[in-house]
């Protein structure tokens, strides 16, 4: 079933459990995402960049996930991440995603909230999810943090003012995890989730899972994360895999079946990240 953030998040705080939400990078890899999670009859987060959407096409990236959705009964969100500015989110609403994020967090408070408020006013109207940032989650770059290795942690009372403020449905908060971070793994503050946690009421997400230890991530859940974005690390599967396929094929070999190693792949690591997520048999 085609549903939205919240719908799919509605338990995960109660239950203490998180959904994952895996990042697609190319058309190839979403009914092998599916698959994994029928396999583990688990929910499921599809997630895209606006850069990856913008190379599919959010028009036919939500036709093909919608169309696979509908041939289950597991429940499947389609998710846009790390939108910055109005027209893209716009554009992935307009084409039937069911979720949103608009990622603010660079601008002050103030100005994260406005922007954040214009975004949750329009998806309103299409019944649509809306997640958010607060903080500044850290990027790496073979395992070395960028931003002089600076992250701005999420400050509980800032938390509270901004879910009153902008009534969104999901808030990703800043505790040391970085996106694309591989080689090494995130030193997080478990302190800081814990205070946030206890002064709000909505799921809580954690940015850069790929960086997280399987200890840590388990922690993490304990203690009221409720979505785990995961990308790099499918990233890296495919490409492995498609690297083996393709090194040993001949020219004439079908495209198709260098291809199926590769989606098997990522397959493979969503059903080992959905046990160690708590979702398997959940839907």
């Amino acid at each position: 079933m085609y549903v939205t953030l919240k719908e799919i998040l509605k338990n995960t705080r109660r239950d203490k459990f998180a959904v994952g939400a895996f990042n697609i990078h190319c058309l190839e890899m979403v009914p092998s995402m599916i698959e994994a999670a029928k396999a583990k009859n688990s929910p499921i987060i599809l997630q895209v960049s606006p850069t990856t959407c913008k190379y599919i096409g959010a028009s036919l990236l939500s036709a093909v996930v919608k169309e696979l959705a509908k041939e289950t009964d597991i429940n499947v969100t389609l998710h846009l991440d790390h939108a910055k500015d109005f027209n893209t989110i716009k554009e992935a609403v307009d084409n039937g995603f069911s979720s949103v994020m608009i990622d603010a967090s660079a601008l002050p408070l103030e100005e994260n909230i406005k922007k954040t408020k214009e975004v949750v006013k329009y998806a309103a109207q299409h019944g649509v999810s809306v997640e958010a940032e607060l903080g500044t989650i850290g990027g790496t770059e073979e395992g070395v943090a960028l931003n002089n290795g600076k992250i701005k942690y999420t400050r509980p009372q800032d938390a509270v003012k901004f879910i009153e403020a902008t009534g969104i449905d999901a808030l990703a908060i800043a505790i040391g995890t970085s996106h694309g971070q591989y080689k090494s793994k995130a030193k997080l503050r478990f302190d800081i989730l814990k205070d946030i946690y206890n002064v709000t009421n909505i799921p809580l997400v954690l940015h850069g899972g790929t960086g997280v230890s399987e200890e840590d991530l388990k922690k993490c859940i304990s203690a009221g994360i409720s979505k785990v974005n995961i990308g790099t690390e499918l990233n890296i599967a495919w490409v492995t895999a498609a690297k083996e396929s393709f090194g040993k094929a001949k020219v004439n070999d079908s495209c198709r079946d260098l291809l199926i190693p590769a989606n098997y792949a990522v397959q493979k690591v969503i059903e080992h990240k959905i046990d160690v997520l708590g979702s398997s048999n959940r839907k």
